[in-house]
């Protein structure tokens, strides 16, 4: 069984985000939050916080023991794009991609 936490519209890419996921997937709970605190990336501090409630959601609903916990599934999905521009020389316009992503993190617990 899975506990999972989710973050929608986080307000960075998902290019970005999904560095970090890998470095976290298939990694024990502990250890994964000790690499998210000593990693500096954008995406860190919102990943933490997700892990944090996706551990949360294990220990809580699901009668899951911290100890065996690890990062199962550590999912960066592309969200909406909010479209803005800026103006440019001799009246033109350049158009400016402000991209979202769908943070998922599941954690499981190891046999």
């Amino acid at each position: 069984m899975e506990a999972r936490a989710y973050q929608k519209y986080l307000r960075i890419s998902p290019r970005k985000v999904k560095i970090v996921c890998d470095l976290i997937r298939g990694v024990d709970a502990d250890t994964a939050i000790a690499y998210l605190k000593a990693t500096p990336k954008a995406a860190t501090e919102s990943m933490l916080k997700v892990l944090n409630s996706a551990i949360a959601n294990a220990e809580n609903n699901h009668g899951m023991e911290r100890e065996k916990l690890y990062v199962s599934t550590a999912i960066a999905d592309p969200g909406p794009t909010l479209k803005r521009g800026m103006a440019r020389a001799k009246g033109s316009y350049n158009r400016i991609l402000k991209r979202t992503t769908h943070l998922t993190i599941g954690v499981s617990e190891r046999d």
